[in-house]
């Protein structure tokens, strides 16, 4: 009886789609490696990162004074605007949480998703993982050194200095994926390359698998 549920199970994993989240700072690099997974994949990914994601709110919520409802930042030193840290408002939730739930359901009807993610909150993460239970999810951090990220963050101009550095002991605090690619010493092709043959020749993704565990053995969501 349990190797016809394991078989049923099976065939309902392979009629959904492939998800893949790559998690890392803002300024890692992660946008270019999406790009270029969907050109070196075979099958086509839909892209369903979270600025997809913010940039649907209106105009309005992605300026002051209404930015804080989505994310509110806080310095230590609001003179100098540093000591720079980053929680997500109101607005901010329900956007993560919509996203989530979308790529669960796009990947339901069998479609491909990759999505570039910043998991700053740990909350995100747990909920993140139950959404995407039951499906084959690889898990992937994009890494890059501090120094690489600020520099950049300054070269850019269209992000909030110091962001980098908010984010950057956080959203790998969990410590566990299929796989991690530093974007300081790979380009984002060679990345997205990596990422390919990991899928091709590795062994099935599980960091998704332990994470369930690991989450709901803590007690106060930490990890």
């Amino acid at each position: 009886m349990r190797r016809t549920n394991d078989r049923a199970s099976l065939k309902s994993q392979m009629d959904k789609g492939t998800v893949i989240i790559l998690n890392g700072t803002s300024s890692s690099g992660k946008t270019s490696i999406v790009k270029a997974l969907q050109e070196v994949l075979d099958e086509p990914y839909l892209d369903a990162g979270i600025d997809k994601f913010l940039f649907m709110l209106p105009k309005c919520y992605l300026n002051e004074p209404l930015w804080h409802q989505v994310f509110d930042y806080l310095y230590a030193d609001p003179i100098n605007r540093t000591g720079l840290s980053i929680k997500a408002g109101p607005v901010g939730h329900r956007v993560i949480a919509g996203m989530h739930r979308s790529i669960a359901a796009l990947a339901r009807a069998g479609n491909n998703v990759v999505a570039d993610h910043v998991l700053l909150e740990r909350p995100w993460l747990k909920e993140c993982v139950e959404v995407l239970r039951g499906f084959r999810v690889w898990f992937v951090g994009v890494r890059c050194p501090l120094e690489v990220v600020e520099q950049r963050e300054r070269e850019r101009r269209d992000r909030t200095c110091g962001q980098a550095r908010a984010q950057f002991d956080l959203v790998h605090a969990h410590g566990l994926y299929d796989l991690e690619v530093d974007t300081s010493i790979s380009s984002p092709m060679d990345c997205a390359l990596q990422i390919k043959h990991r899928m091709e020749d590795g062994p099935s993704p599980q960091a998704f698998h332990l994470l369930v565990e690991k989450l709901a053995n803590d007690s106060v969501g930490q990890v």
